[in-house]
């Protein structure tokens, strides 16, 4: 199954902490690397105003697996802890590392812990941007155009900066 990860980080060194999550995750048993986009920094989107100034850095990582997505996003809320995020009462603080699981396949859930495609990639360039850097033809479920036309159509003004080709 190829599954598709956003990952972000607004917390000290932010490109460390992407290098570092990708290694953790290619590491594991069950999880090859596919494909990785370069790494954008973006502005903050949904924050409180006292973390506007928090610029984050955001890439996506395509994987091949075969582990189910449960074990999967439990696996990655590991990852994101031992990177040191912290769990926080305060909706978007600042973290260290964030994995949000985008695509998988042409699956569609929607449980309680997991929502399969991610319920606003649609409306976020830092997710369209570097998705579309890798798979621009990709129809994810629920869509009728390709990841290029959703980032053609995309309102979100919020700056999305080349960052690192290669990270």
């Amino acid at each position: 199954m190829e599954v598709g990860l956003s990952l972000g980080s607004n917390m000290g060194d932010r490109l460390a902490h992407l290098q570092n999550a990708k290694a953790i995750i290619l590491d594991s048993p069950g999880i090859v690397s596919a494909d990785q986009s370069p790494a954008y920094e973006t502005e903050p989107v949904d924050v409180p105003p006292e973390f506007q100034a928090l610029n984050f850095l955001n890439a996506i990582l395509i994987v091949k697996t075969l582990i189910p997505l449960s074990q999967l996003m439990q696996t990655f809320q590991f990852m994101e802890q031992k990177i040191g995020r912290v769990p926080n009462t305060v909706i978007n603080a600042p973290r260290p590392m964030d994995i949000d699981i985008i695509y998988a396949d042409a699956l569609q859930i929607q449980e309680q812990h997991i929502v399969i495609p991610h319920p606003h990639w649609t409306l976020r360039r830092f997710v369209v941007q570097p998705l579309y850097d890798v798979r621009p033809d990709l129809v994810i479920p629920g869509q009728t155009g390709t990841v290029a036309d959703v980032l053609a159509g995309l309102s979100d003004t919020h700056k999305v900066v080349l960052f690192a080709k290669k990270w």
